[in-house]
């Protein structure tokens, strides 16, 4: 695993899993907060903040959804790293497909950026970042945080009136989150990273039985949090569309496909489909990144060809009760 130490990039870090092979997900660094306050450091302000992500990335990915649903394309930029990261860590390539330069800071790599912000960090360098033109710095590092943020603290310069963190759900919201994180988002890491056979069959059982338990959750009622769509749905689209294209083969979570669920799989094509959504979506690069970027579970790095699935399929979960904000609703 690659981090810096003191500033100083290290290639030899192994703090991979512990002791019991079970994988381990490193904190985050920057926890600064952007408040709709006039009191706050970092107000909300169009032009002001600039997202780092990686479209192979989920938990990156989440921010790129959170930024379409509200609306806020023109009010935060963002670049987009190359999806094959090797021992330098996230890079800039701009010459490759769907790739950008870092338009904010000149940088070569992604951790340039983070020793801008902190020159003595110690600390795994991950998208998404949020970074501050104005005090050029890092604002937050830790996507479910930042995903809040730019749901809640935005509104004044979003052009989508679209709340995903309303009143009377938020606390469902947060317990679904947390939920969630650790058998699903996580556990799909925790299958592929694991370092023994009982790491990997604990992960791969807790993974299932989540998958299962929402799978019958989602027979009577469109989103997770009943009729309303939420964070919480963002939090599981990015790992359920990365799934059978990754998670299935790539980290043998392979005891059924989410094609094969029966509410689990229109509930997903239902999240692709809200208007947006499809837009944040590029599957060349998440093949690329996992295929090719995890050496000790893929040492061939060949990438897996199939599936051929159809999110653009009909999913007649809008029969069910709920329906999207009309901010996201087609035009007629």
């Amino acid at each position: 695993m690659n981090k810096l130490v003191d500033g100083e990039w290290r290639t030899d870090i192994d703090d991979y899993t512990n002791d019991d092979g079970e994988f381990e997900r490193q904190e985050t660094n920057f926890r600064d907060r952007v408040e709709d306050d006039p009191d706050a450091r970092f107000q909300p302000e169009a032009g002001r903040y600039h997202l780092y992500v990686s479209y192979a990335c989920p938990w990156a990915h989440r921010t790129l959804v959170i930024r379409a649903l509200k609306g806020l394309e023109d009010a935060i930029s963002v670049d987009v790293v190359d999806p094959y990261r090797d021992d330098g860590g996230w890079q800039f390539t701009p010459e490759k497909d769907g790739c950008t330069p870092d338009t904010v800071n000149g940088s070569d790599y992604l951790r340039e950026v983070y020793q801008a912000a902190d020159p003595d960090a110690t600390c795994r360098v991950t998208v998404p970042v949020l970074w501050d033109k104005q005090e050029e710095t890092i604002v937050n590092n830790e996507s479910r945080e930042v995903l809040r943020m730019l749901d809640t603290e935005f509104d004044s310069v979003a052009e989508h009136d679209v709340d995903l963190y309303p009143e009377g759900y938020r606390e469902e919201v947060d317990r679904i989150i947390d939920d969630i994180y650790d058998p699903i988002n996580n556990g799909v890491y925790r299958a592929g990273f694991a370092g023994s056979q009982e790491a990997y069959d604990r992960a791969v059982d807790d993974l299932f039985d989540a998958l299962d338990h929402w799978d019958e959750v989602l027979d009577d009622q469109r989103y997770l949090a009943d009729d309303r769509l939420t964070e919480a749905d963002v939090c599981m689209f990015t790992t359920l569309i990365r799934f059978d294209h990754v998670y299935h083969t790539h980290f043998k979570c392979n005891v059924q496909a989410i094609h094969e669920y029966e509410n689990l799989w229109p509930y997903l094509r239902d999240l692709y489909q809200t208007p947006g959504v499809a837009g944040t979506v590029d599957m060349d690069h998440i093949k690329e990144h996992y295929y090719t970027t995890h050496p000790d579970v893929n040492p061939k790095r060949l990438v897996a060809r199939g599936p051929d699935l159809q999110f653009g399929a009909p999913h007649d979960r809008d029969e069910l009760p709920g329906a999207l904000p009309t901010d996201l609703l087609p035009l007629a």
